[in-house]
């Protein structure tokens, strides 16, 4: 299982939001290349970053920073907030971004999401934002009457290898992760899931690994040093 800690950019800053909303919020480095570096010291192979303007205007305005990160600190880097067209995925692909989430659009817009695999393939994956089983939107302000199970089997046709699954109810509470939903997931569907929201402790990222997910995203857990993430990494690897 991989372990991809997260980084959340604004203004060229790493920074968090509390309960999504931005204007509370803590920076937690103006140099994210340098934050990011310390990640791949501590063994992490991967990087989940989100550009929040982006996912606000549909623009790239942190793309130079996002290109430093890829070129400076020996992460595969995927990035998600705002990817709504063609033109933004292959600005991404070509600074050398290893993955593109699409959110919204690959709801709202599913001949984007098709094009967009047929052209890149496992370069793109798919965020599955959930509430109560239905998917969410728009920053999880829009709850659709669309069921995550049948919306994963319809990517999952639509040749779809990653999703990053989020329960909402759990991001940022430090209260545990959805085991139950990861489990019937990973069950289901011939997809790699990553698991996002809530993951909290050692344990929940060892119950991820037994379960079979194929990835679990670090967020706020890292930053209250509720896991440390050279030991996550440690246990993710194969033979532990």
């Amino acid at each position: 299982m991989i372990i991809l800690p997260a980084i959340d950019l604004y203004d060229k800053k790493a920074v968090r939001l509390y309960k999504g909303d931005y204007n509370q919020m803590t920076v937690y480095s103006d140099k994210p290349w340098e934050f990011a570096r310390e990640f791949y010291e501590k063994g992490a192979k991967w990087l989940h970053l989100v550009d929040l303007e982006g996912a606000k205007d549909g623009t790239t305005p942190n793309l130079e920073t996002i290109k430093r990160i890829v070129a400076e600190t020996g992460l595969l880097v995927e990035i998600g907030g705002g990817i709504r067209n063609m033109e933004v995925v292959e600005k991404y692909i070509s600074i050398g971004v290893s993955r593109v989430i699409l959110g919204t659009a690959a709801v709202k817009d599913p001949g984007f999401l098709r094009e967009a695999v047929a052209r890149y393939g496992e370069k793109v994956a798919v965020g599955v934002d959930i509430k109560d089983e239905l998917v969410a939107i728009k920053g999880w302000t829009e709850v659709c009457e669309l069921n995550c199970f049948d919306f994963c089997r319809q990517l999952e046709e639509l040749g779809v290898r990653t999703v990053i699954c989020t329960d909402i109810s759990k991001d940022g509470a430090l209260k545990g992760t959805n085991l139950e939903l990861y489990r019937r997931l990973s069950k289901e569907f011939k997809i790699n899931f990553v698991a996002s929201g809530g993951v909290t402790t050692i344990d929940d990222v060892s119950e991820l690994k037994r379960i079979g997910v194929y990835g679990a995203i670090l967020g706020k857990a890292l930053y209250t040093n509720n896991i440390d993430l050279k030991e996550a990494v440690e246990l993710c690897k194969e033979g532990n």
